[in-house]
This record gives structure tokens, sequence and C-alpha cells, in this order.
């Protein structure tokens, strides 16, 4: 059976006594192509400062093993990732820390070349929100998505391919119902950037600041529509939703 090994649970506090330490500089994860070169860093079986080297082998990975969690965007790699490389850098060539080393997929418990690191401007974000609010807060539009939706359905609903997220639901009161969406709108394209699939659309919803605007493209009667929405806050929805 599968193992995904992840130690991040195993989270402590780092008090260092020096406060001039040099700094590694952060990248930005949203420019990453898959195919790019990469190093991971860590400690793998304790075996301190160890590298490894390998590529970008995918982007925005979501894994249906991780139970409850909702919001996920993962680079997979095949950098060499084992037990004790968890928090450790994802670095590019130019040196630069683009992602944070969180799990493998494995057999037996080490390194199979595929691993997933968190993207550093979600880390980034999540860390910025913790700074200026003490928790992260979260946007929402007040809507259920489908998770079915292949060829298929987006063949009936008259694109060529499955693209954008699919809407099941809009709740009433909710910022989509104010903003117009339906009941069966496809989001193709949210604050300019072209939606992949509902993970992706979650994900983008989840990181644009609550009570701010956002521009969509919406899909529907085979035709793209132009919606303005301000974006709601996940902790108080009218429901409880997808995103």
């Amino acid at each position: 059976e599968k193992v995904w090994s992840d130690a991040m649970a195993d989270v402590g506090v780092l008090k260092l006594p020096k406060t001039d330490l040099p700094a590694a500089r952060l990248g930005n994860s949203d420019v990453v192509e898959v195919g790019s070169w990469v190093l991971a860093m860590g400690s793998p079986f304790g075996l301190m400062h160890s590298v490894s080297q390998g590529i970008i082998s995918a982007r925005g990975r979501h894994m249906d093993e991780l139970q409850g969690v909702e919001n996920q965007d993962f680079f997979q790699t095949d950098a060499a990732i084992n037990p004790g490389n968890s928090g450790g850098p994802l670095i590019n060539m130019k040196g630069e820390v683009i992602g944070i080393n969180n799990s493998i997929a494995s057999n037996g418990g080490g390194n199979e070349g595929v691993g997933f690191s968190i993207p550093i401007n979600l880390a980034r974000w999540i860390m910025n929100e913790l700074i200026d609010h003490g928790h992260v807060v979260r946007g929402a539009l007040g809507v259920d998505l489908q998770p079915d939706y292949g060829a298929d359905e987006a063949l009936r609903l008259g694109l060529d391919r499955p693209k954008g997220a699919w809407i099941g639901k809009v709740h009433p009161g909710s910022p989509a119902a104010k903003a117009g969406i339906r009941d069966g709108d496809v989001i193709l394209k949210f604050g300019g950037i072209e939606v992949h699939d509902l993970n992706h659309l979650i994900n983008l919803v989840s990181m644009t600041p609550v009570g701010g605007p956002a521009e969509l493209t919406v899909w529907r009667d085979r035709r793209e529509i132009q919606l303005g929405i301000i974006v709601g806050d996940r902790e108080r929805p009218v429901t409880k939703t997808a995103v």
C-alpha cells in the first residue's frame, strides 16, 4: 500500500542566540515551469546538510489521500525527498527558495521520485496572514463546485474541453448570488487568471483579500460573460460551501 509520509507534523520552536544570520532569498513560485531544475535540501534520515537534484515534474498537484485538507497546491518533484527532508527548502538554479518540502508518495516509505513541496508564494501569504491577523483569513464566493466535470460535461456546455470550475449551486445571499453567478455557470477566469480546475479556483479565491473586488469571466449559454464580485469571508459564510 502506498505510504504518504509527512514529517511536517513534528513542528517545534527554533530559537537561536544570533540575529545576524544570513537569510535565503525567496523566489516567485508562480513563474516556476515544469521541467525546471531544482535542489532539495534537508537532513534525510538524520544526514545533515544533504542536497539532491531533480526537476519540477508537475504543478498544482492535489492529493485525495490528504483527507479534510481543502486548500492544496503542491509542486511535484523527482528530487530525492526522504523522511527528514520535510520543512527543508526546494531551491531553483538562482539559489532562491521556491518551495517547502512537505511529503512523498512511496510504497516503502522512501524516495521513489514522487515528492511534493508547498509553493513559496503560498507559504509567504500564510506567513503574512499570521503576522497581520494571528490566523489565516480566506476568501469565499458562496458556491458549491461540481467535482464530476469531464470531457462529456464540457461538450454539453459548449466548451471544447474541460476548463474552469463548474458551479453546482449558488447559495442565496452569498457574494456569488449578489454578483449574478448562477447554478451551472463555469468560471473560466478569476481576477484575470485562467482557472484550471476547481482546486485552482479554491486557491485563487482563498488568497484574495476579503472585501476586495475581483473580475470574473463566466461561461453561460455557450458564451462568455463578464461579472464583478466582492469576495466574502470563508469563516462567516451564509452556509458551509466549497469556496
